[in-house]
């Protein structure tokens, strides 16, 4: 199950997003917003984040303005890796090398067409894991309080 979210800025791009999901068969569960109206993006990135550490959601897709805002948020949120991409490398990397199990996107900074695209490749792109885990390990142990150095 993949959990969507957003704020009214970025309401159009997951409104998208999910109909690309349903398209495609694609099990999501929407956290909200469900309009344009003006709305408080961390209460939409901790819904989608606490879903997926508490293990109800495998993945999640958060939308706002640029995608930063809304990124930092749910990085607050302890074992989260949420990345913010506007391009399909990005979109691919942050899978296959860091781990990623959330992917924010910008609805003032890229279109409706380049969301859906990105949004494809960052859950169809597995993690590589050898010399890439070690480091989203090292992540982790930063995450609760480890001196890595």
């Amino acid at each position: 199950m993949i959990a969507i979210g957003c704020d009214h800025a970025g309401f159009e791009l997951k409104e998208a997003i999910r109909k690309y999901l349903e398209e495609n068969n694609i099990e999501y569960k929407d956290f909200g917003t469900y309009s344009t109206d003006s709305v408080d993006y961390p209460v939409f990135a901790y819904k989608v984040a606490d879903s997926i550490v508490k293990e109800e959601c495998e993945r999640g897709i958060l939308c706002c303005g640029t995608g930063i805002g809304i990124s930092m948020a749910a990085n607050k949120v302890k074992g989260i890796r949420a990345a913010v991409c506007s391009d399909e490398f990005c979109a691919e990397m942050t899978r296959r090398h860091n781990d990623a199990n959330i992917i924010c996107l910008g609805g003032r900074v890229i279109s409706e067409e380049m969301a859906v695209k990105l949004a494809d490749i960052f859950l169809h792109t597995e993690f590589e894991g050898g010399k890439h885990l070690k480091r989203v390990n090292m992540v982790t142990d930063i995450e609760n309080g480890k001196n890595i150095l």
